[in-house]
């Protein structure tokens, strides 16, 4: 196996609201949002079982956060990892927004919970 062949995939997928990242063809993983305005409220991020372990999460957030900033959006990182990732990582400090109680209660009615 080449070094090409696992070299993971990162997609945005607008019509399922999330990133997907993918390696040798198979989604290892995903950071699901939903769009409020400018903001990106990002709110769930997973990684299988069988690729835990080597640092996908890490480079599946960081794409869809210079996703986010190439598209003239803003992040609210509901999500623990993103939220834990945007500590670590200061350059995105600039378009990171707090999340708040108004943005938890529209995200709720967005997920119908």
């Amino acid at each position: 196996m080449t070094e090409q062949d696992t070299t993971p995939v990162v997609q945005r997928v607008d019509d399922r609201h999330r990133y997907e990242i993918a390696v040798d063809g198979q989604r290892a993983g995903l950071t699901a949002y939903r769009d409020q305005g400018d903001r990106r409220v990002f709110f769930h991020t997973e990684i299988g079982d069988a690729y835990a372990g080597r640092g996908l999460a890490s480079v599946l957030v960081e794409y869809a956060l210079n996703d986010v900033r190439a598209a003239g959006m803003r992040i609210v990182p509901v999500c623990p990892y993103v939220a834990k990732f945007l500590k670590k990582h200061e350059e995105f400090a600039d378009i990171t927004d707090p999340v708040t109680p108004e943005v938890m209660e529209w995200l709720d009615g967005q997920l119908k919970r």
